[in-house]
């Protein structure tokens, strides 16, 4: 009696979906929607978030979102004051100006401290 083999099919891993919140450079030009050219322009220039992977962009849609909320800090200096208020919680702020007045051998206060 001779037995017949069905070779058993190995269930396969679903393939993902490529994750919608990483974007090609295609589609990171039509998300901004600017030129292709203008986007690479933008992050040689203007410090717009992306990754360069062997000769192909990669950019994170959360990335651009930021750093189109944030303002741009070349040449305006309404923007870089803006950004001055965001040091006032950050704890080693009080160390790094003591240190900083020591080192120029003088006292933060005009009383001594």
């Amino acid at each position: 009696m001779s037995q017949t083999r069905t070779k058993s099919k190995k269930p396969t891993a679903p393939v993902e979906p490529v994750p919608a919140d990483v974007l090609t450079l295609a589609e990171a030009a039509a998300y901004l929607r600017v030129p292709e050219a203008e986007v690479v322009r933008l992050v040689r220039q203007q410090d717009l978030p992306g990754r360069l992977l062997g000769d192909e962009w990669r950019f994170l849609k959360s990335a651009l979102q930021d750093w189109l909320r944030t303002p741009p800090l070349r040449g305006s200096w309404e923007a870089v004051l803006s950004t001055a208020g965001s040091m006032k919680d950050d704890p080693f702020l009080e160390a790094e100006l003591k240190e900083i007045y020591k080192r120029r051998g003088r006292p933060m206060t005009e009383d001594g401290e």
